[in-house]
């Protein structure tokens, strides 16, 4: 999904969700498990990339 990253500079703010759910249906994953799994995802991806730029950052 690094291509799909929305952010502003020095954050990233989530995903693109509607390429993630165009992505999921082209690997054929069930659109209903993708609505229901990838927010639970997408919050801890953001926080962990925002947390790893903020450790660049500092270090």
């Amino acid at each position: 999904m690094g291509g799909q990253i929305r952010g502003i500079p020095g954050a990233v703010l989530g995903w693109d969700m509607t390429a993630a759910l165009a992505m999921a249906s082209a690997m054929g994953i069930s659109p209903r498990a993708v609505v229901e799994l990838l927010p639970v995802i997408e919050a801890v991806m953001v926080r962990k990339l925002n947390e790893e730029r903020e450790g660049r950052r500092d270090g």
